[in-house]
């Protein structure tokens, strides 16, 4: 594919997807034939709806009086001295209601499902942010919620299955395979076709069959188009680089279009886990190559059949064997820099956080904290703006028991 700069993107989400739902060789919707009718009536109404005032007055008022927009743009002054001059930002995500991100889609997805008649929402959840803000949307709108959380994240992320049971959603044990991501995604899929008439869909990434990753990704827009009226109104500057974590990647891609066509560097960071090795990570784009997964083509961690392969990483959002396609578009063409951070690194980002900043992440963030501490130390000046998708109060049983408390610090 032919590379673009940032001045190749004035049109980019004009254009992007096209009709088909697709970013160039990525997207499109790979469907049963009983499921096409189904994303057909989503799409039909998201189009419609999308250029709705009366529904976008109504997201911009629950956004403002429910979540708490606009979430902060925070200078980490102290962690920024401790690194050297370039100074690190954090686009305040943990402030949003319900601690991340995941919150901006679902409230969207929430008010869809109301518009199109449904009763219920289904779900995937990793981490259990996304599960959470589902769960909160179902009570927000009135509407039944089922989860789908792997028995291995419902064993780490306990904090937030106890939220979602609060908040009257179901959650439902997935128990085949890893037990993770990947695994809830197959067995809410599953679900969906049975109850497709009644129930949305309402996935918790860019990923997905068409409209879904735009869908995601509109929704979540908000975030970067906050971030950098709010950045220029501190400094006066756009930041030299922008910084978040990719597993599916909705929290990246709720960052990254508003500063596509702005001359800024831009890194997606993923999760090397233990390293390289065949399940020792989840970094999809780094190590995978072109394939097909639950109804979209993107870059898969596939073996020589074209089956997933195992994943891992100590954050549960960011174990996914694929990526959204947007994000296999931006990576082949060459706007989007994708990198990688391991567990260790995560960890030592995580702990300096709460130690010289006061703030606890989320480790899905941590990566992407890693990562700009790590770029700081190499530009020596300048300004890096990173998304703080959530926070780790979801995290901090697992933490405590598997890290300690802080004594692993080197930063």
């Amino acid at each position: 594919m032919e590379k673009m700069t940032y001045r190749d993107f004035d049109r980019y989400l004009k254009d992007y997807p096209d009709k088909n739902g697709r970013f160039g060789p990525y997207g499109g919707a790979i469907l049963p034939p009983e499921l096409v009718p189904a994303m057909n009536e989503i799409t039909e109404a998201y189009q419609t709806i999308c250029h709705s005032s009366q529904f976008i007055n109504e997201l911009r008022r629950i956004r403002r009086e429910f979540q708490g927009r606009p979430t902060p743009v925070y200078h980490c002054e102290r962690l920024s001295n401790r690194v050297g001059k370039c100074q690190i930002y954090l686009k305040r995500e943990d402030l949003n209601h319900t601690g991340a991100h995941k919150l901006n889609h679902c409230m969207g997805e929430g008010l869809l499902a109301k518009y199109m008649g449904k009763k219920k929402i289904i779900a995937e959840t990793g981490a259990g942010q996304h599960g959470v803000a589902l769960a909160t949307a179902a009570a927000y709108f009135g509407l039944e919620c089922d989860i789908y959380m792997g028995e291995v994240d419902i064993a780490k992320q306990a904090p937030n299955v106890t939220r979602m049971k609060m908040l009257g959603a179901r959650v439902v044990p997935v128990t085949h395979g890893l037990k993770t991501l990947k695994e809830a995604v197959d067995a809410a899929f599953d679900a969906y076709m049975k109850e497709y008439k009644d129930a949305i869909y309402c996935i918790g990434s860019v990923v997905g069959p068409h409209p879904f990753p735009m869908m995601v990704r509109d929704f979540q827009m908000v975030v970067g188009i906050e971030a950098r009226e709010q950045f220029k109104e501190m400094t006066g500057f756009l930041p030299d680089a922008v910084v978040a974590c990719v597993g599916g990647g909705s929290n990246s891609m709720g960052m990254f279009p508003a500063f596509l066509s702005d001359p800024v560097d831009i890194y997606g960071v993923e999760p090397l886990g233990r390293g390289p090795g065949v399940g020792d990570h989840a970094a999809s784009i780094t190590y995978g190559k072109p394939g097909t997964m639950h109804g979209f083509d993107s870059i898969v961690l596939q073996d020589e059949n074209g089956d997933p392969l195992p994943v891992y990483s100590v954050a549960s959002g960011l174990d996914y064997p694929s990526v959204g396609p947007e994000h296999a578009f931006l990576h082949d063409c060459g706007r989007v820099n994708y990198v990688t951070i391991s567990d260790d690194e995560a960890m030592q980002a995580f702990f300096a956080l709460c130690r010289y900043e006061g703030i606890i992440p989320a480790i899905e963030s941590s990566h992407a904290v890693a990562y700009a501490i790590k770029l700081a130390r190499e530009m020596e000046v300048g300004s890096i703006l990173v998304n703080l998708s959530g926070r780790g109060d979801k995290d901090i049983d697992y933490v405590a028991e598997h890290y300690g408390y802080g004594d692993i610090l080197k930063i």
